[in-house]
């Protein structure tokens, strides 16, 4: 008789809206067990039960991606409840609208902390349990902003862009280093429809959907999707790879 395999696991920073709550349903509904992890208690707390509601298997980890010592604590939690991490998904990140004469040396570090660092703790945590399975897919959200630095009527400036192009060479270097058991690949949102964004997609958002091709803002959905493209698709022969989901808008 056949071993009956075991559902995958996926860990989702930024689990609590937006893109990693979209991704974190959307391999739920794949057959992942995920964890989803956010320092928002009460959000986590409330994707958990929506997610839940599904018949989904999911743990709410309440963490600050700032923290090396927390992400490695979660990942432990992980592995105690699942045994496995197959795919970890770095969603987890902050605006920074200020401009280089306005921004403080604590704006910049508190940016650099989440979007950059953050991703690195997660990866450092996770990376060994990978190794011992020779398995994994990392899966980092950066930004198309790591491209263009960010127009002047973007949410985020020059941190915001300084710390998401650091991912994507975050994401490029792992990539090399980690082959051929483990796969580390990025997504580069454009103009995404969240919470975050809200007031710029209500200013900016005719303007977007006349200038990209696809006619149209883009939704966390749609990420989502790309998501589960890199974590499921089999075979898979496809690292270091950056895939922007921006409509058409930054087509180069």
């Amino acid at each position: 008789m056949a071993k009956e395999r075991k559902k995958p696991v996926a860990i989702i920073t930024g689990g609590a809206n937006g893109i990693g709550l979209a991704s974190a349903q959307r391999l739920v509904s794949k057959g992942f067990r995920v964890a989803i992890c956010d320092i928002a208690s009460d959000a986590i707390a409330a994707a958990a039960q929506a997610i839940a509601a599904t018949g989904g298997e999911v743990l709410s980890l309440v963490n600050d991606v700032r923290s090396h010592s927390e992400a490695q604590k979660c990942v432990a939690s992980v592995i105690e409840a699942w045994g496995q991490i197959d795919v970890l998904v770095n969603s987890a990140g902050i605006s920074q609208p200020k401009g280089i004469v306005d921004i403080t040396e604590k704006d910049w570090d508190l940016v650099m902390d989440v979007n950059l660092k953050g991703t690195f703790n997660w990866c450092k945590a996770v990376v060994p349990h990978m190794l011992r399975q020779k398995r994994g897919r990392i899966i980092n959200i950066s930004s198309v902003n790591a491209h263009t630095g960010g127009s002047p009527s973007a949410v985020s400036k020059f941190a915001y862009a300084a710390s998401k192009a650091g991912v994507l060479g975050l994401t490029r270097g792992l990539a090399q280093e980690l082959g051929p058991h483990i796969t580390v690949s990025a997504v580069c949102p454009g103009l995404i429809d969240t919470q975050l964004t809200a007031a710029l997609v209500k200013k900016r958002g005719a303007a977007v959907e006349e200038a990209a091709p696809l006619r149209r803002v883009g939704k966390p959905e749609d990420v989502a999707a790309v998501v589960e493209f890199l974590a499921t698709v089999e075979p898979n022969y496809i690292t270091g790879e950056v895939i922007d989901v921006d409509g058409g808008l930054w087509i180069n």
